[in-house]
């Protein structure tokens, strides 16, 4: 009910905003069984997007993981208990890691950020073998997934754009990855998978003004080329 709930919330502030949510080709997410759901990271409500997607059209409720600092915050702390969020704690994620395997193996979708922290590039990050790990030992498949335009609504180091902006936020499901070869070979065959599925979003986005500070560098926009952003996060860490 609570995930329901949210669901209504985030389409009605969708809304408000005149958001226009657009799915990307025929591709869903699989009816039934368990599957890691890699998604990009490019801004602070990627995960509303594809939650909603997921509920909406595919029926499927998305597990996602979530630091569990988040819990400090008793709203936040019912929030994520009511959407079964798997706490991530970075101390001990070895606890994590086992119970994101436990539900895939229950047949639940787990949603995750392969590349652990925002793209202030908006590129696709070097990746974690987190994801790849979980999919081997659950012997799931793992599904790349990409959101773009939500880096125009609420970015990293940016201000949000917050009411009535009229943004487009496309999204795309990729075809489902086997569970084959080690964490290593899996990671590298689910990041090119990635950035060609970024790359056919983004070329049937529309346009990206040149100049644009949401636009990467490589489409002629003033986001930091990926070499800038590593340097940026390396000195923010």
């Amino acid at each position: 009910m609570i995930y329901a709930g949210l669901v209504n919330l985030v389409r009605l502030a969708s809304w408000i905003g005149g958001h226009q949510i657009v799915r990307l080709g025929p591709r869903r997410l699989p009816a039934t069984g368990g599957a890691v759901l890699a998604i990009n990271h490019t801004s602070y409500v990627d995960f509303a997007y594809m939650g909603v997607e997921g509920r909406t059209r595919d029926k499927r409720l998305v597990r996602f993981m979530g630091k569990v600092e988040l819990r400090k915050n008793p709203i936040l702390r019912w929030l994520m208990w009511g959407c079964k969020v798997i706490p991530v704690d970075r101390s001990a994620g070895h606890n994590s890691y086992v119970a994101a395997v436990n539900e895939l193996r229950k047949g639940e979708i787990v949603g995750i950020y392969p590349e652990a922290t925002i793209s202030m590039s908006y590129e696709i990050k070097a990746m974690k073998s987190g994801a790849a790990r979980m999919a081997l030992e659950a012997d799931v498949p793992i599904i790349p997934s990409i959101v773009w335009g939500s880096q125009r609504i609420a970015p990293k180091g940016r201000s949000k754009s917050l009411g009535r902006t009229g943004t487009p936020v496309m999204i795309a499901i990729g075809e489902p990855i086997r569970a084959l070869g080690t964490a290593d070979e899996l990671t590298a065959t689910l990041q090119t998978a990635m950035i060609a599925l970024l790359h056919e979003v983004q070329e049937a986005y529309g346009e990206h003004p040149s100049g644009a500070a949401w636009v990467p560098a490589r489409l002629g926009g003033s986001a930091p080329t990926p070499t800038e952003a590593l340097a940026l996060e390396t000195r923010s860490s």
